[in-house]
């Protein structure tokens, strides 16, 4: 078994096309198929079911994917940690992100960063909060930005950075909009924009409503801070949202109040594998994000 039969194997299963993954890997499809008809015969198995053009993986070719993928991984990540062993100061961090800490904290950290590492790239990857504990888990990033952090996952390692409250943000002619806090309980009888299933800041928020005896209305379920931000702005519900997404960028017609009961905060930090280690810029980059969130507090505080 070659490498080069394993990543031809890889594309054509993510795009379940053999044309299509030829084209990405700049070959002749009947070098691709060659290879994939090679890799079948020497496991024994079918890896692909053909429906003419079109290609789906079998029962056991998903869990070859599965396999052969983290493989790959490490095979990059051996040979970027040759590279970067001779300058880390030039190698490449991949890291992923949720929605949520996209505006504010991710590039005030990397900027701050890139001051002292100009030559340092970066490789972002957004996805949900499952979506990228899967991520640093599979070995397709090696670190994570996540808020909260997983609770009891032997499989990663969190360091918490801060922490941080979860407000409402309510139309500007909400009979609630001039207090200074409130209760949600006063907001019982209201309608919600939240985030969809599967978003951990939905159930973050379910979780609170839930505490004092209620389920809220929901009128709206979106995948972006932004647009929940919106819809609260055009006055057609109220949500419950990370303080720091509302900072410098308070949506018109709005008001942000701190819910004082129950009180609603979350963990923010960063993820890393128990099973695989940093590369080595990626672990200067860590320990920077530990000690600058460190100092930050201190200042504060």
């Amino acid at each position: 078994m070659e490498l080069k039969q394993i990543k031809y194997f890889i594309e054509v299963a993510k795009r379940e096309h053999v044309t299509k993954a030829a084209e990405f890997l700049h070959v002749a499809q009947s070098a691709v198929s060659r290879q994939i008809v090679n890799l079948e015969a020497e496991l024994g198995v079918s890896l692909f079911i053909r429906e003419g053009r079109n290609v789906r993986l079998t029962p056991v070719g998903r869990v070859f994917l599965e396999h052969v993928e983290k493989v790959v991984h490490v095979v990059d990540d051996a040979e970027r940690v040759i590279n970067e062993y001779t300058d880390p100061e030039r190698g490449t961090i991949h890291i992923g992100f949720p929605s949520s800490l996209a505006g504010n904290i991710l590039p005030s950290t990397i900027s701050v960063f890139r001051e002292q590492h100009p030559d340092v790239m970066f490789k972002m990857k957004q996805g949900t909060y499952y979506e990228l504990v899967d991520a640093v888990i599979s070995g397709e990033i090696n670190m994570a930005l996540l808020g909260p952090l997983p609770p009891n996952d032997k499989r990663l390692k969190g360091s918490i950075l801060f922490t941080e409250n979860i407000v409402a943000l309510l139309p500007v002619k909400h009979t609630l909009s001039g207090e200074s806090v409130i209760n949600l309980n006063q907001l019982r009888n209201d309608s919600f924009v939240i985030f969809k299933e599967g978003y951990i800041l939905r159930e973050l928020v379910m979780d609170a409503c839930n505490q004092l005896g209620f389920t809220p209305s929901i009128s709206f379920e979106g995948e972006d801070t932004d647009a929940l931000k919106g819809l609260v702005s055009a006055g057609l519900g109220v949500t419950l949202i990370p303080e720091i997404t509302l900072m410098n960028n308070l949506p018109p017609g709005t008001v942000k109040v701190p819910i004082v009961e129950p009180e609603v905060s979350r963990t923010v930090g960063i993820i890393i594998p128990v099973d695989r280690q940093l590369l080595p810029t990626e672990v200067i980059f860590y320990e920077f994000l530990k000690d600058f969130y460190s100092r930050l507090e201190k200042f504060q505080n």
